[in-house]
């Protein structure tokens, strides 16, 4: 194992507030609600659009907004900034994968809230989360993308605590995590006996 160590032979360690906010357990509280919002804005903003033909049948509501975003005005900036993001969403709209993609949003959405609300795989909801937002942002959609991403960093960052008033609470204990953990020398906790 690797560390930074100083000239002094000290480990260099977060600052006592960052461990505080993403080991202890009893931060799941502070993020509780900002968890349940983040999975209600993706819980709402997803089930508006699996019931909308165009978004689940045929696509033309993500064709239109990529269409949008690719086009470039003849005077002002366009709403993609880096040319290489406007030929990515080019050649989906060239193969036309608006049919399939359309579909994988706004069901998407619909799964990263529902996992965000109950707690489940916190981390790995909160990165897609993130990596929606970050799309969206990319193809000119500022909106409510920064703030949501912002909270989906923070949620990413203390994935082991953030879940864990939650399905996580069972998920991290049962399943663990493929990487290997460091044993224990505290006994797992047990529920406690009815007297």
């Amino acid at each position: 194992m690797s560390a930074v160590i100083t000239r002094k032979g000290e480990f260099v360690q977060d600052p006592p507030l960052v461990q505080k906010l993403l080991t202890d357990v009893r931060a799941g509280w502070l993020f509780l609600p900002f968890r349940i919002w983040l999975g209600w804005q993706w819980v709402s903003s997803g089930s508006g659009k699996i019931v909308e033909p165009k978004w689940v049948e045929t696509g033309e509501a993500l064709k239109a907004f990529w269409v949008s975003a690719v086009k470039i005005p003849a005077t002002g900036r366009p709403a993609i900034s880096f040319d290489w993001y406007r030929m990515f969403l080019q050649m989906l709209l060239d193969t036309q994968s608006y049919t399939w993609f359309a579909k994988l949003v706004a069901y998407g959405e619909v799964l990263i809230g529902i996992a965000l609300i109950i707690g489940a795989f916190t981390g790995i909801a909160a990165f897609f989360s993130g990596f929606m937002n970050w799309n969206f942002m990319m193809a000119g959609s500022a909106s409510t993308n920064p703030m949501l991403f912002a909270i989906a960093v923070f949620l990413i960052l203390a994935w082991k605590v953030s879940g864990y008033i939650g399905a996580d609470f069972f998920l991290l204990r049962f399943i663990g995590t493929p990487w290997r953990g460091v044993p224990s020398s505290m006994p797992p906790l047990e529920p406690n006996p009815v007297k």
